[in-house]
């Protein structure tokens, strides 16, 4: 192998490769983190803001006990304004994915991503995501919600016609598979216009119908952090409506590099010479040589 400066993913692709030569001492781990999505709640509510997604490569002690949580998905609410849509954190170690934000039907969240405006007869500006994790909501005119803010894009404003669509997730193969996370919620809106679309990464859709028979949108996918879908017309009869996807962490290293000796709510698998443990659930891990 070649001498000089390396980055510390080509060390591990190295190591990966059977290639390195160096200390392969357990030092690094590649990791996903994406916190729950927002949920939604009543008065053709805007889409829940995905959950926020942090990806990398962190350094670890060997022997350590790390903390691991999975953030829940937001749930769906039954009132108009309401905190209690916000997704869930998500941790491993020292790293934190911020919940996506819920979207009231006028009270968007800033959040991992923000949730869309609300679309009941008003003029909404989306809310914030965090830098780094994700993006903002739509904004939204009469009737017609934003969507929720994605971890790859920001949500689409609603229209004279159609709702919001929710803002595209990002895609990663750190499981052996491309699978897509953190897309933002659909927004939704009355009966005369088109619902929005779910973000691709778990975003849920929007609903649109007349006031005597309001829909709820489509719950965010789990483990995705994906958005809920927002509401349709005014609020007649209680419902539930659309919760965010939970959160989900996934850490990798090459099987040349080290193996986790104790792990708690964890499923460990291997593909493409990575052992790799997915949490669907809170837990710890600890590495050793």
């Amino acid at each position: 192998m070649a001498t000089g400066l390396f980055t510390l993913r080509q060390v591990l692709q190295g190591i990966r490769q059977g290639a390195w030569t160096g200390n392969i001492a357990p030092q690094w781990v590649e990791y996903l983190v994406v916190a729950g999505g927002g949920g939604s709640t009543q008065n053709r509510s805007g889409g829940g803001g995905a959950g926020g997604l942090l990806a990398g490569i962190l350094p670890v002690t060997p022997g350590a006990t790390l903390t691991v949580t999975v953030g829940a998905g937001g749930a769906g609410g039954t009132a108009a304004v309401s905190a209690t849509q916000d997704g869930g954190n998500s941790v491993f170690s020292s790293i934190t994915a911020t919940g996506g934000g819920g979207a009231g039907g006028l009270d968007p969240r800033n959040g991992g991503s923000g949730s869309g405006g609300g679309g009941a007869g008003a003029t909404i500006v989306g809310a914030s995501g965090v830098s780094g994790q994700g993006n903002s909501g739509g904004g939204s005119i009469a009737n017609r919600g934003g969507g929720g803010g994605g971890a790859g894009t920001v949500a689409l404003n609603g229209i004279s016609a159609v709702a919001g669509n929710g803002g595209a997730g990002i895609a990663s193969a750190i499981n052996g598979t491309v699978t897509t996370y953190s897309g933002g919620g659909g927004g939704g809106s009355s009966v005369t216009a088109t619902a929005g679309v779910g973000g691709v990464g778990g975003g849920g859709a929007g609903a649109g119908g007349q006031p005597s028979t309001q829909l709820a949108g489509t719950s965010g996918t789990a483990n995705t952090g994906g958005g809920g879908g927002g509401s349709s017309d005014y609020l007649v009869t209680a419902v539930t409506n659309a919760s965010g996807g939970s959160g989900i962490v996934i850490v990798r290293y090459p099987v040349q590099y080290r193996d986790a000796t104790t792990s708690t709510g964890a499923t460990k698998t291997t593909a493409n010479g990575y052992t790799i443990y997915t949490w669907t659930s809170s837990g710890t891990v600890s590495f050793v040589i």
